[in-house]
């Protein structure tokens, strides 16, 4: 025990280095330590009780109103986690926290992923650093939902920054993953589910910073082989402008109709299929690769 608390009082040392008060970093190492202990609970009130030296009301005011800056204390420790992880990945995921009420800062009805339905949550855009044994969060932003923009009433009582409004997901990711690259920090790999890898806005986001990705897509998503070139059909003067879209020889297909192409080829070729005869789409017998891309 004597050896860890050790440890923690260097480690503390180092994250909150920047802090600068000393009382200041006597809170952030009472509060960590609430935070390691046992206990179910992990909020201020029952973490101050399990404290020798824990005060609910300094702790309250640590994390609510000091007026110490958080960044510089992220930033040391991602840069001491990652080193440490090792990770083969970068994960970008949102992550909820249930809440009652409706002035906690950026609280809406919205998906939450810690009850699997919608409810009212605070919701942030994280990015995890990840192996096979380990994971710590680098970075996150709190997503601002679109009601919160023009409700000045709520923005004010919340202490809401004037120059912080709404901001999509995909895009509070890639600001994220830029203010790591600030630090030093650049991804093996991003991985990410379909909430975002099926915009296409984010994985071009992701190829125009050299960085590799795997994403989850729908199976309806439509592809295009991966040389497609945006073309817009001409424009008749009424109504809206076409929007640009991939054009190739080849015709658009989703990716589940690819997939079971692909497979009906494979047992024609296995010798298994006794449906040949049926007509195959024609990108999956003369397209020249696999090689595609989603829109």
């Amino acid at each position: 025990m004597n050896r860890a608390r050790a440890k923690l009082a260097l480690f503390v040392a180092d994250v909150f280095a920047s802090v600068p008060r000393k009382d200041q970093r006597a809170k952030g190492d009472c509060y960590l330590r609430g935070l390691m202990l046992d206990g179910r609970r992990k909020s201020i009130q029952p973490m101050a009780e399990r404290l020798p030296d824990g005060n609910e009301q300094n702790l309250q005011q640590f994390v609510n109103q000091s007026t110490w800056d958080p960044v510089p204390v992220r930033r040391r420790i991602a840069q001491r986690m990652v080193p440490q992880i090792g990770p083969a990945a970068w994960a970008v995921d949102d992550v909820s926290f249930p809440k009652d009420g409706r002035m906690s800062v950026a609280v809406a009805r919205q998906y939450c992923g810690a009850l699997g339905k919608r409810a009212n949550c605070q919701v942030a855009v994280s990015v995890h650093a990840v192996s096979d044994a380990a994971s710590c969060p680098l970075q996150w932003r709190l997503f601002v939902p679109e009601e919160w923009a023009d409700d000045p009433v709520r923005r004010q009582k919340a202490g809401i920054p004037q120059e912080v409004g709404h901001r999509e997901k995909w895009r509070l990711a890639l600001d994220t993953i830029d203010e790591l690259a600030g630090w030093g920090l650049v991804p093996p790999v991003v991985v990410a589910d379909a909430g975002y890898g099926q915009n296409a806005d984010f994985r071009d986001g992701l190829s125009e910073r050299g960085i590799g990705y795997v994403v989850a897509i729908r199976s309806d998503v439509t592809v295009h082989p991966h040389d497609a070139q945006p073309t817009a059909p001409a424009w008749s003067g009424n109504g809206r402008k076409p929007q640009p879209g991939p054009k190739s020889r080849y015709t658009g297909l989703t990716l589940y109709q690819i997939l079971d192409a692909i497979q009906d080829l494979l047992n024609c070729w296995t010798g298994t299929c006794t449906t040949c005869h049926r007509p195959l789409p024609r990108t999956s017998t003369t397209s020249p690769n696999l090689r595609a891309r989603a829109t």
